[in-house]
């Protein structure tokens, strides 16, 4: 017979997991939900021009999956790297930062489970795209194909932002500061993609493009939807997202030691 073993045998719930449910629930009961909803409401305004317009009749399904699904991607992501930015200098700004950094956990785990939370705004806003890319590319065997490659690229900026908003926070004075740095940085990666067809064919362009997480992996989800790309062809775009999904996430990791009251102070 099986006995329950006693509750101090018990393995602990790790911290960094305390910490994710936590700001989960202080996320979404604040901030999160206004955020979903602006978002519902521009793809929503987004797919009905699409669909309706007659000046956007000239796009062709497949680029008008492509549209929408960039839409998704890209203000998801924004609004996780939101989320982000204000994980430490809002708590620092509020004065919760102290209760914070007095419970039973590491200061990487404080990191971690914020960035856990902030993940789950680009979840949330992924699955809210799926409907209106379903609605446009309905009928064209497209739907598949553009929401898989829609979550991978997009989870690739995601991870990316979101430890680039955490790194940017934990050394922010200010949560005004904060979040004004991560807009700066945001429209800095996505410039290169707006640039004119023609400075994108040169050499310069091109190299500027890959090296641009987010507009590689914007260029390289074009190419997979409106060019029938293979999952294998043109990966090579995806080599920026890859690298920098991995450093920024690193980066906020070492930036944790460095969380104190104020910035700048050592812990």
């Amino acid at each position: 017979m099986v006995t329950a073993a006693p509750a101090s045998a018990r393995p602990a719930t790790p911290a960094w997991l305390v910490v994710a449910g936590q700001e989960l629930r202080d996320l979404w009961l604040g901030r999160a939900l206004p955020m979903m909803l602006a978002f519902s409401v521009l793809l929503g305004v987004t797919t009905y021009l699409v669909a309706t317009n007659q000046a956007l009749n000239f796009l062709e399904q497949r680029e008008a999956v492509n549209l929408t699904l960039q839409i998704g991607v890209a203000v998801g992501a924004l609004v996780t790297l939101l989320g982000a930015a204000d994980a430490v200098s809002g708590e620092r700004e509020r004065g919760t930062l102290e209760t914070l950094l007095l419970a039973p956990a590491s200061r990487r785990a404080l990191v971690v489970g914020k960035g856990l939370a902030a993940l789950s705004i680009w979840l949330a806003a992924f699955v809210l795209t799926i409907p209106y890319v379903w609605f446009i590319g309905r009928g064209i065997g497209l739907v598949d194909v553009a929401v898989l490659a829609g979550f991978f690229v997009g989870s690739l900026l995601a991870l990316f932002l979101v430890g680039l908003g955490l790194l940017i926070s934990a050394l922010s004075g200010t949560n005004r500061l904060s979040l004004s740095i991560s807009l700066f940085v945001l429209l800095a990666l996505y410039a290169p993609n707006q640039m004119p067809t023609g400075a994108q064919q040169g050499w310069a362009g091109d190299l500027l493009l890959r090296i641009d997480p987010f507009s590689a992996g914007l260029h390289y989800l074009g190419r997979r939807v409106v060019d029938a790309y293979s999952v294998g062809q043109g990966a090579s775009w995806l080599l920026s997202p890859l690298i920098a999904a991995i450093l920024a996430p690193v980066a906020a990791l070492g930036a944790a030691a460095r969380i104190s009251l104020r910035a700048g102070d050592r812990p």
